[in-house]
């Protein structure tokens, strides 16, 4: 089935079951293992929730990854959400069509941004890790990925140093290290997934797409007045967590895919 014709199978936001109500979901370690793909049962059960209240993604990471773990050759991942908040909004795509986007070195400007990426790719140089592969920092919109061991690790490299990491503490004590040197620059440093952190301007997490769905009201009249966020990376420090403890939220910790859909059946009775 073409994809046009699958989101034409959705009644249209205004005219959902439940239609003042949203569920958003982080990706990696929610609806995907880490950087794996989505599974049959996880799509299939949020097409169901599609059909009663309007959904969305909010993720770190930019569309080509989100792609390669929700979407499918056939299917873009933006015909399979209502929402799809790629660099935690930054980037979003609203029923097909892009909203208004931002940038990081728009925001920080070339010479902060170059002072920044250079100590870190000189911090790097002196880490002693189990291995290091390539990419250490990876630039995206709306903000730096900082890796110590190197973006293009494999699987068991990335379990490798997850390990050595939790037992070092090399991101954390990186993420220190920056804070004492650039926090006049207005950043927020946030561990999440196995490998990295993020470095970006305060204010500029998963929060960040909650303004669009605010906008809503004045495209379709909806309100979206109950925002249910699943995620798993909750605590502080987490990327999860502005997000997950924000007012405007009603936040749900998860551990993995299988809990959040648990989560899912039982509030919505799918």
């Amino acid at each position: 089935m073409a994809h046009t014709e699958a989101a034409s199978v959705y009644p249209p936001l205004e005219a959902r079951p439940i239609k003042n109500t949203i569920c958003l979901f982080d990706v990696d370690g929610t609806l995907t293992p880490a950087r794996r793909s989505v599974s049959p049962e996880m799509l299939q059960l949020l097409s169901a929730l599609r059909h009663k209240c309007a959904i969305g993604f909010v993720g770190g990471s930019d569309l080509v990854k989100q792609q390669e773990q929700l979407g499918t050759p056939s299917i873009p991942v933006t015909g399979l959400f209502d929402f799809c908040f790629a660099e935690n909004g930054l980037t979003a795509i609203r029923l097909g069509q892009t909203l208004a986007s931002n940038s990081f070195i728009g925001w920080l400007g070339q010479e902060k941004y170059q002072e920044l990426v250079n100590f870190c790719l000189r911090y790097i140089a002196d880490i002693k890790c189990p291995v290091k592969t390539g990419t250490f920092v990876e630039f995206r919109n709306g903000m730096i990925n900082v890796s110590p061991v190197g973006r293009n690790a494999s699987i068991s490299e990335r379990n490798d140093f997850e390990k050595y990491d939790k037992e070092h503490q090399i991101r954390a004590k990186f993420v220190e290290v920056l804070r004492e040197k650039f926090g006049h620059f207005g950043l927020t440093f946030s561990i999440g997934g196995q490998i990295s952190f993020d470095v970006f301007p305060t204010g500029w997490d998963k929060t960040y797409c909650l303004q669009h769905l605010k906008n809503e009201k004045e495209i379709s009249g909806v309100d979206y007045t109950t925002i249910h966020f699943f995620g798993d990376k909750t605590y502080k420090g987490g990327n999860d967590y502005e997000i997950y403890e924000d007012s405007r939220t009603v936040g749900h910790s998860v551990k993995n895919p299988e809990e959040t859909m648990e989560e899912l059946k039982k509030i919505f009775g799918l």
